[in-house]
């Protein structure tokens, strides 16, 4: 239904009643705003109720305004440019609170992270990395500190942990020379969508290693070339990625990875803290 949705609102116009008329013509000349708006927003837009704009959802079959807005944001996420994206994002993000609204929306992709999660999947994600030979993460672009942080972490639980480097594509084909089977690969990826983590994906998959996407969607390409796959919001819409919901997710893979390791992270630390203050690393504040 998310990529037919402009059809059907065009073909159900007749039947709609006067102020859902409203909102129909605003969604088919806005869509990439609409996609990204609260329905109390978009009603105060279209002169409409937000229980207007939640009735009309159903109208149009979804089970509520969520699943419509999603329907809009999968038809649109991936064709957006950097430039439509600040256009799009004037009418969010352009009051005098910027702040507040920016948290909002973070706050609403972590609501709808937990109200998308599958536990089973993320256990299945968790048990082939415990069980894997060697685990390679890959992000590019602005995923690539996603990539970092988790490498970075997990570099902690485990020794068979490689970054792969996006300096330059032959590099990276050269750094995956030894994946095979056994291994896996954590592929990084959020709109818009980078052919450099797709093209390394399918040749780490060519290689026999399992492939386990982070991405926004099920329609995400990274998605589906992978095996298994962890699920979480990422747009801002204006021209930053918002990272919040991804991180949060890194953060529950790493927790549960570390309940399962058989190292004791308590005796990590402990020797860690000994060699940084050892070697001076972490400045103290009796030493201003």
């Amino acid at each position: 239904m998310s990529k037919n949705i402009l059809h059907i609102i065009e073909n159900k116009m007749e039947e709609f009643s006067k102020g859902q008329r409203r909102i129909a013509d605003y969604i088919l000349d806005n869509y990439d705003k609409a996609a990204f708006m609260t329905a109390s927003r978009l009603g105060s837009l279209a002169g409409v109720s937000e229980s207007t704009v939640v009735r009309f959802a159903f109208e149009l079959g979804y089970d509520g305004y969520p699943n419509m807005q999603k329907a809009l944001q999968e038809m649109i996420r991936s064709r957006l440019t950097s430039t439509q994206r600040i256009q799009a994002a004037e009418d969010i993000f352009s009051g005098p609170d910027v702040l507040a609204a920016v948290i909002q929306s973070d706050i609403d992709k972590l609501r709808l992270m937990i109200g998308q999660a599958e536990q089973k999947e993320f256990d299945r994600v968790v048990e082939k990395i415990m069980n894997s030979r060697h685990v390679y993460i890959l992000g590019v672009r602005s995923s690539s500190f996603v990539a970092g942080y988790l490498n970075f972490y997990l570099h902690m639980l485990t020794e068979n942990v490689t970054l792969v480097q996006s300096n330059a594509a032959g590099e990276i084909f050269e750094q995956l020379l030894h994946i095979g089977p056994g291994d896996v690969m954590i592929a990084i990826s959020f709109p818009r969508y980078s052919n450099v983590t797709i093209n390394t994906a399918k040749f780490a998959r060519d290689r026999g290693a399992d492939i386990i996407a982070i991405t926004d969607n099920e329609l995400s390409p990274i998605y589906q070339v992978s095996d298994a796959a962890l699920l979480a919001p990422c747009e801002m819409i204006s021209f930053v990625d918002s990272m919040v919901a991804p991180l949060s997710l890194m953060n529950a893979l790493l927790v549960a990875l570390s309940n399962r390791v058989e190292k004791d992270i308590s005796a990590i630390f402990a020797e860690l803290e000994t060699i940084w203050n050892e070697y001076g690393v972490f400045g103290r504040m009796d030493d201003e």
